[in-house]
């Protein structure tokens, strides 16, 4: 998407500081995420951060997707 605007970026994409506090790197099944922490049991996929092309098929970890922290096997956190 090409968005030609005279608005600065402030106005069209605001920084949210509150979203980006919830926001955690994990390891998943050895893949690097970005996710958001919705709840205690539950995260939301933010963005996968790996250069493996593989690693965006997987239809387990597409951003959008959620992972419940139960069923997870492999998680660790990346501080």
């Amino acid at each position: 998407m090409i968005l030609y605007t005279m608005m600065p970026n402030e106005l069209i994409f605001p920084y949210e500081p509150e979203a980006v506090g919830k926001q955690q790197m994990i390891t998943y099944q050895g893949i690097p995420l970005l996710v958001e922490l919705t709840d205690q049991q539950q995260a939301h996929v933010v963005r996968i951060v790996s250069s493996d092309p593989q690693h965006f098929m997987n239809e387990q970890i597409c951003p959008g997707a959620k992972i419940s922290f139960h069923s997870i096997q492999g998680l660790s956190a990346m501080q």
